[in-house]
């Protein structure tokens, strides 16, 4: 396994996100909902691996964002994203395919068509989840939500679980 342990991880993007605890707040909440989808949805420990750090990562772009464009408007979101998660991993001795594969799900965790492996589907799951919390869906859109976009047993379960659907 890469040498960046997972709590490392989180505390960089605790201090990366200073001052923000929405920020901070958001991200904890989806890795901890992508961890738990990824483990009752049995991910090797590679795949749970690449899916716990784009979780923690999947916003790096937000503050950018806001600053430069006035909003993290969920384009540019992937966009800056992309990029700069790059950044944030290069102080690690990550393999080049865990970063590119890191960097296209952060690239990517509001495209919701072409799904192209578990942990994409998860990661989005995951946000989602939190999404509708934090943004205060309506109960029929958050059924519409998860019968739109969500594809595993255990998001689905969780979503169900959380809203008493």
């Amino acid at each position: 396994m890469d040498n960046l342990r997972i709590s490392d991880a989180i505390e960089a993007m605790i201090s990366f996100f200073s001052g923000s605890l929405h920020d901070i707040n958001h991200f904890i909440k989806v890795w901890g909902y992508a961890k738990l989808i990824g483990e009752k949805e049995g991910l090797d420990e590679t795949t749970l691996y690449i899916l716990e750090l784009a979780a923690i990562t999947h916003d790096i772009a937000c503050p950018a964002c806001r600053a430069k464009y006035g909003s993290a408007i969920a384009e540019k979101q992937e966009e800056e994203g992309a990029l700069m998660v790059r950044d944030f991993l290069k102080p690690f001795s990550l393999a080049s395919s865990v970063v590119d594969r890191i960097s296209y799900l952060v690239g990517h965790h509001h495209t919701f068509d072409n799904i192209d492996g578990l942990d994409y589907q998860i990661l989005v799951e995951a946000d989602l989840i939190v999404n509708a919390e934090e943004k205060g869906f309506s109960l029929d859109n958050v059924q519409n939500t998860r019968d739109k976009l969500f594809r595993t047993k255990s998001g689905i379960a969780i979503l169900n679980s959380i809203y008493g659907f």
